[in-house]
């Protein structure tokens, strides 16, 4: 969602919207928002747990810092990855 798809409306205004049923998604729009999924579309899918995360504290470059928080929400994440990728590249060189 961008800023200009964002409206300020005030507490009475949603309760009047509320009233009329404006606040909940037609049918129509429901099912357009759905999308339409192959009969083998989950033949292939498998579960992936998620791996437990650890918290530490890392002192790394404020650049470093910098670049990956350029690139918005969820730097963490991102920086994870990266260690990753290299930890997976060390392990099959080995």
């Amino acid at each position: 969602m961008t800023k200009s798809d964002m409206k300020t409306v005030t507490l009475e205004e949603l309760r009047v919207k509320k009233t009329r049923g404006e606040l909940l998604p037609t049918k129509k729009a429901a099912i357009q928002l759905a999308p339409k999924l192959d009969d083998g579309f989950w033949d292939e899918a498998e579960i992936v747990e998620r791996v437990a995360k650890k918290s530490v504290h890392l002192r790394v470059d404020e650049d470093v810092l910098e670049f990956f928080k350029s690139e918005g929400k969820g730097h963490l994440t991102r920086m994870n990855a990266v260690l990753r990728s290299y930890m997976s590249a060390k392990n099959t060189h080995r």
